[in-house]
């Protein structure tokens, strides 16, 4: 088989390997099944949202059944899950819509009806942040949605991001745990963040949360955004008259936080499967965060040790890594993070032989786009009729990659552990 060819199916089945470690249903299903205390609650109430809830929503319904009083769960546009009890919302993502302010209100009248002896089983993944909007006045759906777009824009990091989206939330940064107070709540959560911070986790509904209003100001200030945002959210955030409920505040004595999955188990598969086709293969990190374009010359950076001096590891090799980068959008192209990835890294390597490397988002979702991602190779700028660094600097790689059948196309997934990036380096003829 023509080393191209090879390079191309071996990376694309490395991250199909990746995308089924992350399946939710299996990690749910686990999950539920090994509780032994599920019996003892009169009531249990299913709540949450992200981009794997519908998945994880139809899982708990299969074990927990009858058992399930009433649930309302977020999910987005195109979800194909179905289930019978538990109400799957579809809503906007990634910028919020009055679909989402109708969910989040249909979680808090579940949460208020809960009693002491029940349960509130929370689902969350990411997307949950856009997916469950809930205004806290005088904040209007219009002002979140205009500081949602400035704060995606900017660059700034999910941290950032929900720091500021929890401080003008009714449930996101622990305030859904006031709600639902006095029941108990166990939330599973499929870890779309660096670190696996469960605070920042789909802005953390139900667990304590480390920022304040004092820490979203200073994103604004960071990107130079205060006198952009509307004023309402810029009121709200000086004032700082409800502060998110802390660590080892006493309303959190009845909840558990759980992770099911994350992107460490994602990239631990993906590498099996590298070692299965003959690679010799290295972990990189499951915390990669910056510019997408800066991180990924680095990794481009990696591809080229590998050819020229057989470092970390010789060939054929294989390097997985994963997290989260953000793009600072200057141009009105179409693309998403991995592919804007990909077409930097394209940049960097061209020319390279017997090199290949592949970003893509576990989600199948790469931005406002169809795609996952993309991958490139040493020939990549040289088979295009379009200038790379053009492209690039209007944020445009999606056309780019789709002229040379380099997307990669997946589908959702029914998952969302963030991204995964492969570089492969082959043995030459």
């Amino acid at each position: 088989m023509e080393i191209g060819a090879k390079l191309r199916r071996d990376a694309r089945a490395i991250f199909k390997a990746a995308v089924a470690a992350a399946n939710p249903a299996s990690m749910v299903e686990a999950t539920l099944r090994n509780r032994r205390d599920l019996h003892r609650y009169e009531r249990i109430f299913v709540t949450g949202g992200g981009k794997a809830s519908g998945t994880m929503a139809r899982a708990a319904e299969k074990i927990l059944g009858r058992k399930i009083t009433a649930g309302c769960v977020a999910v987005k546009d195109g979800d194909p899950a179905k289930c019978r009890r538990i109400e799957l919302r579809p809503c906007g993502h990634p910028v919020p819509d009055e679909r989402g302010v109708a969910a989040a209100k249909r979680i808090e009248e579940l949460c208020a009806e809960a009693g002491e002896n029940d349960l509130v089983l929370c689902l969350l993944s990411g997307g949950a942040s856009a997916l469950l909007p809930a205004p806290a006045p005088p904040v209007t759906l219009a002002e979140k949605q205009a500081t949602t777009r400035l704060l995606l824009a900017c660059g700034a990091t999910i941290h950032e991001i929900n720091a500021v989206r929890k401080h003008i939330s009714l449930i996101k940064g622990g305030r859904l745990t006031k709600l639902a107070a006095p029941a108990h709540i166990l939330t599973l959560a499929l870890s779309d963040v660096v670190d696996d911070q469960l605070d920042v986790i789909g802005s953390g509904p139900t667990a304590p949360d480390a920022s304040t209003f004092a820490d979203a100001l200073s994103v604004l200030d960071r990107y130079g955004l205060r006198a952009q945002v509307p004023k309402a959210v810029r009121d709200t955030l000086v004032q700082a008259l409800d502060e998110t409920p802390k660590p080892g505040d006493a309303i959190f004595a009845k909840t558990e936080n759980l992770i099911v999955g994350s992107n460490q188990k994602s990239l631990e598969a993906g590498a099996a499967k590298a070692k299965s086709l003959g690679y010799k293969t290295l972990i990189l990190a499951s915390t990669i965060e910056g510019e997408t374009k800066d991180v990924a010359r680095m990794h481009a950076a990696i591809a080229r040790q590998l050819r020229t001096a057989g470092q970390p590891v010789k060939a054929p090799a294989c390097i997985i890594s994963g997290g989260e980068t953000t793009v600072t959008i200057r141009g009105k192209g179409k693309g998403g993070r991995n592919q804007e990835f990909a077409l930097a890294a394209a940049i960097d390597i061209a020319g390279l032989a017997n090199t290949l490397i592949l970003s893509g988002g576990t989600d199948g979702t790469d931005g406002p786009t169809d795609a996952a991602g993309a991958l490139c190779d040493g020939e990549t700028t040289m088979r295009s009729k379009t200038d790379a660094t053009d492209a690039l600097a209007r944020n445009d790689s999606y056309p780019y990659f789709e002229a040379l059948g380099d997307l990669i196309i997946t589908g959702a997934t029914g998952t969302n552990v963030m991204d995964v990036h492969v570089i492969l380096s082959g043995l030459s003829r």
